[in-house]
């Protein structure tokens, strides 16, 4: 896909990324235990039965783009709770891939995490990952975006104030078409990491996307050997 006027690769100060699913692949195993994580939660605070629980959890995913989010609106709900009740993801399904971590170290430029999850999840997946601890300068959370989750802008502008990130000279890659839609209005260069997962199939390309990957450290390894980088 061709690029867009907005910065080329070799002219971009801070890479934004999202993690789930972007970073590494969110295994059908891995989906099913988050799934069952989230409806065991939702039943015990709502006192409904499982089978409720997870009609709820799927409304307010689609409905707000965070079941936690749905949940603080309609249920009231302290994210505090949400936080201490909810115990860390098995995450054997989570492959190591320094490599990946290794390249993405060596493009030019600040590099930041963006996730609807918490940054102690982010941070446990790194870990797992084997990417070293001084390659991403921020992670920014769904607690640093006051429980707002992406595609609501105000993450997206905040993020920028926060870390002085200039949008004309920022790239976000994100799994989930709708999240690169703010991102793109602000002025960053976008790029769709397509998945097989559930909610991208039949995605159209639209205008907000400026490239499409498949392969995120086949793209970064190109840039890398690219004589403008």
């Amino acid at each position: 896909m061709s690029q867009t006027n907005k910065s080329p690769t070799d002219q971009i100060e801070t890479w934004i990324f999202d993690l789930d699913n972007t970073l590494y692949p969110v295994t059908k195993r891995l989906l099913a235990h988050i799934d069952e994580h989230m409806e065991g939660f939702v039943a015990k605070y709502l006192g409904i039965s499982r089978e409720q629980a997870h009609q709820v959890q799927k409304s307010y995913f689609r409905k707000y783009g965070l079941t936690l989010r749905g949940l603080m609106i309609h249920d009231g709900l302290d994210p505090a709770q949400y936080f201490e009740e909810m115990t860390p993801m098995d995450l054997n399904e989570v492959d190591p891939n320094p490599s990946l971590g290794a390249d993405i170290a060596r493009l030019s430029g600040r590099k930041i995490i963006y996730t609807n999850a918490s940054a102690h999840h982010a941070e446990l997946v790194l870990e797992r990952m084997g990417f070293d601890d001084d390659i991403f300068e921020a992670i920014f959370d769904i607690q640093a975006a006051t429980y707002v989750p992406k595609p609501a802008i105000e993450g997206y502008r905040q993020l920028c104030d926060t870390y002085s990130v200039d949008p004309n000279r920022a790239v976000m890659i994100d799994d989930i078409s709708r999240n690169l839609e703010p991102a793109s209005e602000l002025g960053m260069m976008t790029v769709w990491k397509k998945t097989g997962a559930e909610w991208a199939q039949d995605i159209a390309v639209e205008n907000h996307i400026d490239l499409v990957v498949d392969d995120l450290q086949g793209w970064i390894q190109d840039i890398l050997k690219s004589p403008a980088h």
